[in-house]
């Protein structure tokens, strides 16, 4: 034959594989920063949480704001004290830490399935995302772990950063 015929039994160069995200660089880097955000105020709030329970459960004891406490007719602006029967008018602050704590955990999770959604990454990586904000001080573990790794991402492929 011919010494022009390409060598077909050459193995063929390996480029790169391409990742392909579901948004432009930009959008991946605000739905970080949101995450992020929420990822800090929701450890925050699962430690005031935590801190709340063992007042509760360990000592039977409330925080409250501008109550009046019926055995002492004292009036205090912010103080711990036994449940009903003993505190009158005022606000239960460990109630509002549950419900705060709730409704901030489901802009926690909007946050999560925004970035999950944009790195297309798999389902598990958004369940072990999600359990940042109940385990305690998981959120802080797992907010550090995934900004490097979408980092890391972005900066290797830079080529995927237009979208339109």
């Amino acid at each position: 034959m011919t010494d022009n015929a390409p060598d077909r039994s050459a193995a063929p160069t390996q480029r790169p594989a391409k990742r392909r995200f579901a948004g432009t660089h930009t959008q991946i880097r605000s739905a970080l920063t949101f995450y992020k955000i929420t990822s800090y105020i929701t450890g925050i709030m699962l430690l005031l949480l935590c801190a709340e329970m063992v007042l509760r459960y360990g000592f039977n004891l409330f925080l409250f704001a501008g109550a009046t406490n019926t055995l002492t007719g004292e009036t205090f602006a912010l103080g711990l004290a036994q449940a009903e029967p003993s505190v009158i008018e005022g606000m239960n602050l460990s109630i509002a830490v549950l419900v705060a704590h709730g409704w901030l955990y489901v802009l926690y999770l909007i946050a999560d399935f925004r970035l999950w959604s944009l790195m297309r990454w798999p389902f598990t990586r958004l369940v072990l995302i999600a359990l940042g904000g109940v385990i305690p001080f998981l959120s802080f573990i797992m907010e550090r772990r995934v900004h490097r790794e979408v980092e890391q991402e972005l900066t290797a492929h830079p080529e995927a950063a237009k979208r339109y």
